[in-house]
C-alpha cells in the first residue's frame, strides 16, 4: 500500500464532503445559488484531493487552492453574501482549504521549487 504523502489532502477531501452536505446541515438548502455552489465545489474538491492522495502532483494543490479562493469570494460574486450561514460556510471553509493547499505547496520540496526560482 502506498503511503500518504500529505495529510492536508485528507483534510481537504473531508472539507469537500462537509461542503457538499453543508446546505442541509447548516440550513440553507432552500437557497439555490449557495447550495449549488457548495455541492459543486465540494465534489470538485473531493476529486482534486483524492487525485492528490493517489498521484500527488502540484497542480492538484493549485486546484484545491483555486477552489478555496473561489469559495471565499463566491458569496459576493454569486450574490448570497446576505445569507449569513451560507456566506460563513463558504468563506471559512474556503480560507481553510487555501491555507492547507498553500501549506502543502510551500512545505513539499518537490512542489516548492517555484518559490526558489530566480526571476528572469
Amino acid at each position: 500500500m502506498k503511503q500518504l504523502k500529505h495529510w492536508q489532502d485528507v483534510v481537504n477531501a473531508l472539507l469537500g464532503v462537509w461542503l457538499a452536505i453543508s446546505p442541509w446541515l447548516v440550513g440553507y438548502q432552500e437557497i439555490p445559488s449557495p447550495t449549488a455552489n457548495a455541492v459543486l465545489v465540494g465534489v470538485a474538491l473531493v476529486a482534486a484531493a483524492l487525485g492528490a492522495m493517489i498521484v500527488p502532483r502540484a497542480w492538484e494543490e493549485w486546484t484545491e487552492c483555486a477552489l478555496g479562493a473561489w469559495l471565499v469570494i463566491s458569496p459576493w460574486v454569486i450574490g448570497f453574501g446576505m445569507h449569513r450561514q451560507a456566506m460563513l460556510t463558504a468563506v471559512i471553509t474556503g480560507a481553510v482549504i487555501v491555507a492547507l493547499a498553500l501549506w502543502t505547496l510551500v512545505t513539499d520540496k518537490e512542489y516548492s521549487g517555484w518559490l526558489n526560482r530566480p526571476a528572469h
